[in-house]
């Protein structure tokens, strides 16, 4: 039987244990040793519960039993995360007024209610249980009957447990305190920066403010550098793609580009390609707004336009630098795409992003742009479209068959139907009831052979481009979602979800 000292004095926190799992199912890890985590559990017969940790923690577990009373106090205790926490702190807020954030009278009163305790409580509460859920952005809404407090998880908004609207100016008082904004302005949108150390992990926010009709939305963007994979070979990539995709970042020069739409993981692919390649006798360069992470051994400039270093500026300096290799955070117009070509032509190799639907369609927006066919086809080496999808929850994913229409496709795309394994998820505590946990990258690598560069010279549209790219051997996005379909890691609808239906010329 487990005793007061058995009881953890500090959480022990695990990424894939969630507090919700833990009251659920009514244990709490406490001490480890020699690789043996021991786990207090009201239930030590619960052998799927004690699978799941052994799964989820790669430890040895011991079983001590303790009362369930003790174990949910434990967890109150050591996590500050259950159902009635939020309850609580409200409980001592019952003397903040409500201030209306648009009054330009009380910006003392709101300084002075930011700092009381509940408050500080109470918003650090929000951040803890965000980083416990794996959040990647905690949004901060206001509206006129409510104030609403939403997760980004795996790429999907959730609604979570809310304040009430009579805190919102303390709440967004307090988040604009800790990131060094103004509390007076209200009109304008603002941007900062937190750091915090939460749960042992150095966490970085990113901070933006935007004036709404009922007060201003925060978006607090969670940048957890020791949740970011720098493994090209975790990534997701098939075995040939991954191969091609190497083959490009050790050219000696040209330009390659990511595309995909915001949050689809191009940074982080990037960032791989950099680590992969990084070495002594490289020198490589980057320009980003913002650096998202720092990466050893590599230069990052931060392009700050408020004193005119824009990516264009930025790149026009560090030529001079002598770089091997140059990072473009983002091809946003015509001077920086020229800069890009004129730096693949004298020799650099360049990476960067766009935003196209699929690889095809980037030497469309580089022609669109202004950019001259004939430099395209001899600097451009390859494209790589990408999309993230949710991986399956391995604890609740169940087999089943696909619609008629999917089966077609997957004929369509050269798949034998019986050969394929579909998989449905209906949400456990796990995964927090959502079905997924993590995510994945399919991706579609455009290899710019003498082929394509016929077609680039000729102006030929992106749709026979990609058509005869397939007929060379590119696997589209969707095909590469198929693939993993099929793999059981992820679910037709999230392939439905995050690519477009393709027609076969």
């Amino acid at each position: 039987m487990a005793t007061e000292d058995d009881f953890p004095k500090e959480p022990t926190l695990y990424e894939s244990l969630s507090v919700q799992f833990m009251k659920e199912s009514k244990f709490i890890p406490g001490q480890m040793e020699d690789n043996t985590l021991t786990v207090i559990m009201a239930d030590p017969y619960d052998f799927y519960t004690l699978d799941a940790i052994r799964l989820a923690t790669k430890k040895k577990i011991r079983v001590l039993v303790g009362e369930e009373s003790k174990i949910l106090e434990a967890i109150e205790r050591s996590y500050g995360a259950g159902g009635s926490s939020m309850e609580k702190i409200i409980e001592d807020m019952e003397s903040i007024p409500d201030l209306q954030a648009e009054s330009e009278e009380n910006v003392d009163q709101l300084r002075d209610m930011a700092s009381e305790g509940p408050v500080i409580r109470l918003v650090n509460l929000i951040i803890t249980r965000a980083i416990e859920r794996r959040a990647s952005d905690i949004h901060l809404e206001p509206f006129e009957e409510n104030f609403r407090v939403r997760y980004r998880i795996d790429g999907v908004l959730h609604d979570v447990e809310s304040p009430p609207k009579r805190l919102q100016a303390a709440i967004i008082s307090r988040v604009k305190i800790m990131a060094k904004l103004n509390i007076a302005e209200r009109r304008l949108p603002q941007d900062g920066r937190i750091m915090l150390r939460v749960k042992g992990k150095e966490i970085d926010f990113r901070v933006s403010t935007v004036p709404t009709i009922h007060g201003e939305s925060i978006v607090l963007r969670i940048l957890d550098k020791s949740s970011i994979v720098l493994d090209i070979m975790k990534l997701g990539f098939a075995r040939d793609t991954l191969n091609g995709f190497q083959e490009l970042i050790q050219h000696p020069h040209g330009i390659i580009l990511v595309t995909g739409p915001t949050g689809s993981g191009k940074t982080t692919t990037l960032y791989c390609a950099l680590e992969k390649i990084n070495s002594p006798d490289k020198k490589i360069i980057t320009v980003e707004d913002p650096v998202e992470y720092q990466l050893k051994g590599i230069n990052q400039i931060q392009v700050k336009p408020a004193i005119n270093l824009t990516f264009a500026n930025a790149l026009r300096s560090i030529v001079r630098q002598d770089p091997d290799v140059i990072l473009i955070g983002e091809i946003r117009d015509s001077e920086t795409a020229e800069i890009a070509i004129h730096s693949a032509l004298t020799g650099h190799l360049v990476l960067s992003t766009l935003h196209t639907n699929d690889a095809p369609s980037a030497i469309t927006r580089l022609i669109n742009m202004g950019m001259e066919d004939y430099l395209l086809s001899s600097t451009v080496i390859g494209i790589l479209a990408q999309r993230l999808v949710r991986t399956a929850c391995p604890y609740c994913r169940e087999p089943s068959s696909p619609d008629p229409a999917v089966f077609q496709e997957m004929r369509m795309d050269g798949v034998d139907p019986a050969e394929v394994r579909v998989f449905n998820v209906r949400g456990c505590s796990q995964c927090g009831n959502t079905g997924y946990w993590g995510r994945v990258g399919i991706f579609e690598l455009l290899q710019v052979t003498e082929d394509i560069q016929k077609l680039i010279l000729e102006k030929k549209d992106a749709n026979l481009i990609k058509e005869r790219a397939r007929k060379a051997g590119m696997r589209t996005l969707r095909q590469d979602g198929w693939l993993k379909v099929r793999e059981g890691i992820t679910t037709v609808s999230e392939v439905l979800r995050v690519t477009q239906e393709e027609q076969l010329l």
